[in-house]
């Protein structure tokens, strides 16, 4: 911060100089302006007073010598030279009227002239009134030429003086010239000075920022090289990390495979206690848990669980499950299994149990709406209702429920839905169809981690 102001101060006080060197080169100008128009002006002065002088000097030459010839040719110089003189004298009369001195002093001088010109004057009209006696007599008094001496001396003192004034002014405009020179010479010296003082300065920043520079492209390609290491080792760790969740996703999977084989090996063996079973009531009941044993089988060997190990996607789970129960089961030939699930990401517990709980109402609808080998379709579906709560439903075609009372009132298998659906908050509601069968919805409002895929 203190580098930046020193910088800026040195940058003001340059420019400071550099204005000042301006301002002491205009005030030399105006001096040098002011010189020239007072040596113009001194000079048309003295000149004026000069051609006044030789003015006074032609018309007493032409006046002494009409008085001593009475030439006529001598009038006419004489007249020119006294118009000369009037003319003169108004000139010098204007260009002092600036100067209340000279202005004072030219109408002293003014005066004497005029007295002059009057005695000229009358002289020469008593010539031409052929009164020359009386007009050497005034010539005699020497009057006249006393008053042509005083202002000789009177112009040559006044062009003195204006010589002197004009010495005098040049002289202090030079001694002003070279203080304001030297002004200027300071002033621009200082402000190069400055400069050089910044420009080295500046070099010295631009080196030092160089330098940095140069260290800080070396300490980023040592930081390059560590992120490069790091990169390297974080990829084999990620590596390590997919081979890891590779080998425990098959662990799990065949986990649930050995599961739903041993369920299935279960199913097998109830099976065989059902053929060497004589009783009606036992074979019945044999063949429900056999069933129901499959069921949870079937939920274990076709799940699969998602990325995280904990979530799986209902279509694809519901649509094998259905699959096995088709393939399974034996009253099933003339009945069509049709599923349409929305993909509801829902908790590998939940799955399974939704599994069992889709297990059961198919299979009740296999056994109970199609009797005789009757053909038939049973729909199962899980979609979200208007207020985004999960919804399963199994709708067959088959012969329906006569009589007053609805199923899930008695029955193993109306305990086991109901108990499941409690399992996510909720309850079968069981429902006669217009065109025949029944319908059988679930709702899931509990059921864990159900949301759609694009939010997982």
């Amino acid at each position: 911060m203190k580098r930046h102001l020193g910088q800026r101060l040195v940058v003001f006080v340059s420019l400071a100089l550099v204005m000042l060197a301006a301002v002491a080169a205009l005030v030399l100008v105006r001096g040098i302006d002011r010189q020239i128009s007072d040596v113009i002006h001194t000079h048309e002065v003295r000149n004026h007073a000069r051609e006044l002088t030789i003015a006074l000097s032609e018309a007493e030459s032409a006046q002494r010598g009409y008085l001593l010839t009475q030439d006529q040719s001598y009038l006419e110089p004489y007249q020119g030279a006294a118009a000369a003189i009037e003319m003169r004298l108004l000139s010098l009369t204007a260009l002092t009227s600036g100067d209340a001195e000279q202005a004072a002093r030219v109408r002293s001088i003014s005066s004497e002239i005029v007295t002059k010109t009057a005695e000229m004057a009358r002289t020469v009209a008593l010539v031409q009134e052929q009164r020359g006696a009386e007009a050497r007599v005034l010539i005699e008094t020497g009057m006249g030429e006393r008053l042509m001496d005083n202002l000789r001396l009177a112009l040559e003192q006044f062009i003195g003086e204006e010589n002197q004034k004009l010495f005098d002014r040049n002289r202090e405009i030079d001694q002003s010239r070279r203080l304001l020179v030297g002004a200027i010479i300071t002033a621009l010296a200082g402000a190069v000075l400055l400069a050089y003082m910044l420009i080295s300065r500046t070099q010295r920043q631009v080196s030092a920022l160089a330098e940095s520079k140069d260290r800080l492209l070396t300490e980023n390609e040592v930081l390059e090289a560590h992120v490069l290491d790091r990169t390297h080792a974080l990829q084999e760790a990620r590596e390590h990390a997919e081979r890891e969740r590779q080998r425990v996703e098959a662990l799990l999977q065949d986990a649930n495979h050995r599961i739903g084989n041993s369920l299935a090996t279960v199913s097998s063996l109830l099976g065989l206690q059902l053929l060497r079973s004589k009783s009606d009531e036992v074979r019945a009941a044999l063949e429900a848990a056999r069933s129901r044993v499959h069921a949870i089988a079937s939920a274990h060997r076709r799940l699969r669980l998602g990325g995280d190990f904990e979530t799986a996607s209902a279509d694809e789970f519901l649509d094998a499950v259905l699959e096995d129960i088709a393939a399974t089961a034996g009253d099933s030939k003339n009945i069509r299994l049709a599923g349409d699930f929305d993909p509801i990401v829902v908790g590998a517990r939940d799955a399974t149990t939704l599994g069992i709980l889709v297990g059961e109402l198919v299979t009740n609808a296999v056994k109970h709406a199609f009797p005789g080998g009757r053909n038939g379709t049973i729909t199962v579906t899980l979609k979200r209702d208007e207020a985004g709560v999960p919804t399963l439903r199994v709708l067959d075609d088959g012969v329906g429920i006569s009589g007053e009372h609805l199923p899930g009132e008695g029955g193993l298998g109306s305990v086991i839905v109901r108990q499941l659906a409690t399992q996510f908050g909720g309850e079968p509601h069981y429902e006669r169809r217009s065109g025949g069968g029944l319908s059988v919805s679930v709702s899931l409002p509990g059921i864990e981690g159900a949301r759609s895929p694009e939010g997982h």
